[in-house]
């Protein structure tokens, strides 16, 4: 008595896990990727300019202004009155030092002036206004 064969069943690749591995690379490079950047101030929305260039020169000092008007040099708070007097500090001998301001386009002109007259109050200080190309 001859008994039934069972059906062969072809042979499959189970190509799933190797999915599950690809998604989880593509997930560390896009999160690693994150972390490169490089961000000197504060988030703030930047006015568009038709003429904003790239900055040539690596910023030295940062002052920031954000929306409702609070100053930051280098990240850290700081009042206007002492502003002069620690960017004298930071600047030093070098003569070549760049400030760049990010002022959120809602400041206040005057808020701005403000801090673009403490800034040359100090030898030796260029001064520079962030802003996005449009």
């Amino acid at each position: 008595m001859r008994l039934q064969d069972e059906p062969d069943i072809p042979a499959q690749i189970n190509i799933v896990p190797m999915i599950d591995v690809i998604f989880a690379i593509l997930t560390f490079f896009i999160m690693s990727t994150l972390f490169l950047t490089r961000s000197e101030g504060l988030p703030v929305n930047l006015p568009k300019a038709a003429t904003a260039k790239q900055q040539q020169v690596p910023a030295k000092i940062t002052i920031t202004v954000d929306q409702q008007g609070a100053v930051s040099l280098n990240r850290q708070p700081i009042l206007i009155d002492s502003l002069a007097q620690q960017l004298r500090n930071l600047v030093g001998v070098n003569q070549e030092a760049l400030v760049i301001i990010n002022a959120d386009e809602k400041v206040a002109h005057g808020k701005v002036v403000a801090v673009m007259d403490q800034v040359r109050q100090v030898p030796g200080a260029k001064l520079a206004i962030a802003t996005q190309k449009q």
